[in-house]
């Protein structure tokens, strides 16, 4: 083959990858039908785009932690997301399993498994929310639910869109996005995060602008709350058990200015590593206790 030929052949295929239609001579690859996801985003993904997958990873974890889309209990328990039951998912017989960065360091043991597809959602350095707009429709794609997939998204932009409408007519306080790791610390969540980048889209400012770590958070004492006496404290479940008593009797805890005037809500909680699903969920239920925040505080 001479290259002029070779280049236009790969243009050809791009442009068919592009139209979603198979090059010519190449049979379309079949699609797949038995799908397992050890990633939780991955999961609420499928399962929101109409697809029951054959397995998952804690799903009683999942049920208190992501809450939406409900795992219906036909649904293999893999067991723990940093140690999933290889064995079992062999036997599920998937023929695509969905992961992400996160399980980098089995990805080969999966990959022995059937073909893996890596999300790239909650990856470092970059905004989550765009991220799983373009996943969610090339997962749809790869699965045979565009329909789907082009009905979540839109459904999900439209509700961020009537989110930030009401959110137009109060005051945009600054937002600290947070969780209790004990009654002393903090995981505070980065515009890199899903619930930061979530935070973005409905036009609100998060108000922790220093650097973030590892999962795109950082882990501080509380007394760094006193740095920002204008931001409306947003506690996102689940807090460790006993946290809650201790603060109740912490003089610094009630001495922090957001904590005095009252600018604390608290959220159920969310998949702060999530997707599409999780974003939604999260808008949904801090909005109307922002505009009630902003009524009454």
């Amino acid at each position: 083959m001479t290259e002029s030929a070779a280049i236009s052949r790969r243009a050809f295929c791009g442009a068919a990858a592009l139209l979603g239609l198979p090059p010519s001579g190449i049979a379309a690859a079949p699609v797949p039908s038995r799908v397992a996801a050890v990633d939780w985003a991955m999961l609420e993904t499928v399962l929101a785009l109409g697809l029951m997958p054959v397995a998952g990873t804690e799903l009683a974890h999942y049920s208190r932690w992501v809450v939406t889309p409900p795992v219906p209990g036909r649904v293999a328990d893999l067991g723990l997301r940093g140690a999933p039951n290889l064995e079992l998912l062999l036997r599920t017989a998937p023929d695509l399993i969905l992961s992400s960065h996160f399980y980098a360091g089995i990805r080969h043991r999966l990959g022995r498994i059937a073909p893996v597809r890596e999300s790239s959602i909650n990856a470092p350095n970059g905004r989550p929310y765009a991220r799983a707009l373009a996943e969610t429709a090339e997962l749809g794609a790869l699965l045979g639910r565009a329909e789907a997939a082009r009905t979540l998204v839109e459904a999900t932009e439209a509700a961020m869109d009537a989110h930030r409408r009401t959110l137009a007519g109060t005051a945009r306080r600054p937002v600290l996005l947070m969780n209790f790791g004990d009654s002393r610390h903090i995981r505070t969540f980065g515009a890199d995060s899903l619930l930061g980048s979530a935070l973005e889209r409905l036009g609100l400012p998060n108000a922790w602008t220093d650097r973030t770590q590892y999962r795109a958070s950082a882990t501080v004492g509380i007394e760094r709350l006193a740095e920002m006496p204008d931001a409306v404290l947003v506690v996102v479940e689940p807090t460790p058990p006993g946290v809650e008593r201790v603060l109740d009797s912490s003089p610094l805890w009630h001495a922090l200015p957001s904590v005095r005037a009252g600018s604390l809500v608290r959220l159920p909680a969310v998949n702060s590593f999530g997707a599409l699903p999780a974003a939604g969920r999260f808008a949904d239920l801090l909005v109307p206790r922002l505009t009630g925040e902003s009524a009454h505080g």
